[in-house]
């Protein structure tokens, strides 16, 4: 009876780990690495085909990323997780599916002119199709008999639609011990979704800790904050560009915007125009606006049998095609853009950046957290300019981070969850945290009374002795911290060319001599660097 840890450890995406028991292997999520996570997507640290099951907690990308990856090298188990996780999972996984699909191409065609190796890409649409047929459905609080000795319930953790806690029953040489997987925690005043179910008994505990070491802000009127930058960015000529994931936050926006829309908030421009730019976002919103009973909260649920109501209101648009997409940017009317993907390293989100990131006049509203090393976290760290399809764009444009508004439980909430559990679980291990968050957030609850610590990546905890068998190791942070350290090096000498760029333009007046010299001394610097 033995756990492993597989991802998402002392890193916030990537969520994988193993429960191995009576010959039988389990993985709960299979997630893509993201950011600055990412060590190498491609490889798996088990073998794929010796995988009996896998549950999956929720849809998102960073817990479901790696399924058509796992059964592409042989898997050919059973996928468990709930009705609605199911239906999002067949958008999504083919969504990524083609990413992988475009972004290796597009790196083909630049590799082919300077003679590099053709690139394949993670996987195909063929697999995640391949992957979708090995799902299996179950409700919140179904008991299921997985195999011997393991019994699984889903119960409802408020941080997507279909997410799920997972707590599992194992049994094995006359040892019972009950293990809950937290999953991503719900934060409790989401609007739509229920908030985060408490579970009360468990042994071991693992549980998320991305807002381990941090708060919301405290009292927030998402609407009332979003109409004023809406009406103040459209009143001045200017595009209100939302860089949204697909799933869960994109609807949770629209949400918002009916009732702005209801109330009058927006003055300016009372029937402002609205585009929804993500085909997954537009598939997305139809499942939220299905069948959801049991899913969604009282006021949700009565406003979702009302014609779609929920999500719907007037001058709302679903962008289909790429050249529609291209056609907003040529289109002087101001607008509310929010498209995919939620980070920005990704999709049709780029274009509008790139559009509009240079324009005073526009506001860039960052509503998710953002990756370190992705273009969104450099972006909101204060990135002067960013490079967009070989081009470098200036940052003008005002950034507003809405940090109040996420999916993810927030440190108290955190604590609320697991203080939840009573009797204190044996252990709780801190995952889905990054490398200065999950170990702070485990030596806290130490000082609550638990015993708690953040594993490491290869980990190995036997459940029945209770013992740390293998310590494993961090194979990402030292590099990360190179790469970061380049980033902020090369940003700075771009800043500086800038500098010295916006001197020569205005060096017109200087004396011939000065001018001649000035520009022997660029040229030699030129030639001893190239």
């Amino acid at each position: 009876m033995k756990l492993y840890f597989y991802g998402a450890d002392r890193m916030v995406t990537g969520s994988c780990h193993c429960v191995e028991i009576n010959g039988k292997r389990i993985l709960v999520d299979c997630g893509l690495q993201q950011g600055r996570d990412e060590l190498n997507n491609g490889e798996l640290p088990f073998p794929a085909n010796d995988v009996d099951y896998v549950l999956v907690t929720h849809a998102h990308i960073d817990h479901s990323g790696r399924l058509p990856l796992l059964v592409k090298h042989g898997f050919e188990g059973q996928i468990l997780t709930t009705r609605l996780t199911a239906r999002l999972l067949e958008i999504m996984l083919l969504d990524s599916a083609h990413i992988q699909e475009s972004e290796a191409e597009y790196m083909n065609r630049k590799g082919e002119r300077a003679g590099r190796e053709h690139v394949e890409p993670l996987y195909t649409v063929a697999d995640a199709q391949d992957a979708l047929r090995f799902l299996r459905t179950c409700e919140y609080h179904e008991t299921i008999d997985l195999c011997e000795g393991v019994q699984v319930t889903f119960t409802d953790a408020g941080h997507l639609l279909g997410s799920a806690s997972i707590t599992m029953t194992l049994s094995e040489g006359g040892v019972t011990k009950t293990v809950v997987f937290s999953g991503d925690i719900g934060n409790e005043n989401q609007p739509i979704l229920c908030p985060p179910e408490p579970l009360t008994k468990a042994d071991y505990v693992l549980m998320e800790s991305t807002y381990g070491n941090r708060n919301h802000e405290s009292e927030w009127n998402y609407e009332g904050r979003l109409a004023e930058i809406i009406d103040a960015t459209l009143a001045a000529g200017g595009n209100v560009i939302i860089p949204s994931f697909a799933v869960g936050r994109a609807q949770e926006l629209l949400y918002f915007i009916r009732i702005i829309k209801d109330r009058g908030l927006v003055k300016s421009v009372p029937d402002f125009p609205v585009y929804i730019d993500s085909p997954l976002a537009k598939s997305a919103t139809s499942i939220f606006c299905g069948n959801v009973h049991g899913y969604v909260d009282e006021e949700a649920l009565a406003l979702s049998t009302d014609e779609q109501r929920m999500l719907s209101f007037s001058n709302l648009h679903m962008v289909e095609t790429g050249e529609d997409s291209k056609l907003l940017n040529a289109d002087p009317t101001p607008k509310v853009i929010i498209s995919a993907s939620g980070m920005c390293d990704a999709g049709r989100i780029r274009h509008h950046l790139k559009h509009n990131l240079w324009r005073y006049n526009s506001t860039i509203v960052f509503v998710g957290f953002q990756v370190p090393g992705t273009l969104g976290r450099k972006i909101i760290d204060g990135a002067e300019s960013v490079k967009l399809f070989g081009e470098e764009i200036a940052v003008r444009a005002k950034i507003v981070n809405f940090k109040g508004l996420s999916a993810h439980a927030d440190h108290d909430g955190l604590v609320r969850w697991v203080q939840s559990f009573e009797p204190k679980p044996e252990r709780v291990f801190v995952v889905h945290g990054d490398e200065d968050v999950a170990p702070d957030f485990a030596e806290e609850l130490e000082t609550l009374g638990f015993a708690a610590d953040a594993p490491l990546y290869t980990a190995c905890f036997d459940l029945a002795a209770g013992e740390m068998l293998e310590q494993g190791y961090m194979p990402v942070r030292q590099k990360t911290e190179a790469r970061s350290r380049a980033d902020a090096l090369y940003q700075r000498l771009v800043s500086i060319a800038e500098e010295l760029l916006r001197f020569v333009k205005g060096a017109r007046g200087m004396t011939n001599k000065d001018m001649a010299s000035f520009a022997t001394q660029i040229a030699a610097l030129l030639d001893k660097w190239k």
